[in-house]
């Protein structure tokens, strides 16, 4: 069973921060829930193509989104700005299960934790592939084990 407890900044390997914009906030006046899911994805991308393994535009393999969700514990909106962390908990030998903490600015306030796999595919024929070594290595650099979560 899952553990119902939230997690802290000590919990992720890596943080971005994402400002939010104002088309965010919806017509009750916050940040719409559709949007934490484009957090997941920016922090997830970003640090796929910032540590040199993922080429969005010519690479042989991409990932692509198999199942996300999130829990949400707080709202946030414009013109706040959230720090995501970003942690591996699972790699597989074509898939990878990333774990996300949105965080209140640079404070300890957890605003929601998603999760979000990524399967790999050939770029052509969209079939699944196994997550190439030097990828692997980038990953592992930022998994960690969290008991009960």
């Amino acid at each position: 069973m899952k553990s119902t407890t939230k997690s802290s900044r000590d919990n992720y390997a890596h943080f971005q921060t994402i400002t939010t914009r104002w088309k965010d906030n919806d017509l009750y006046g916050h940040v719409n829930n559709v949007e934490y899911y484009s957090f997941f994805d920016t922090v997830i991308n970003k640090w796929l193509i910032d540590t040199g393994r993922l080429d969005i535009h010519k690479g042989e393999v991409i990932g692509v989104c198999a199942e996300s969700s999130c829990k949400f514990y707080s709202s946030i909106a414009f013109p706040d700005a959230i720090d995501a962390g970003l942690r591996i908990a699972h790699i597989g030998r074509s898939s990878v299960r990333y774990e996300i903490g949105l965080f209140s600015g640079d404070s300890e306030k957890l605003i929601a934790e998603g999760r979000f796999v990524h399967v790999f595919v050939s770029r052509d024929s969209r079939l699944a592939t196994p997550i190439p070594q030097a990828m692997r290595d980038a990953m592992t650099s930022i998994t960690m084990d969290i008991q009960g979560q």
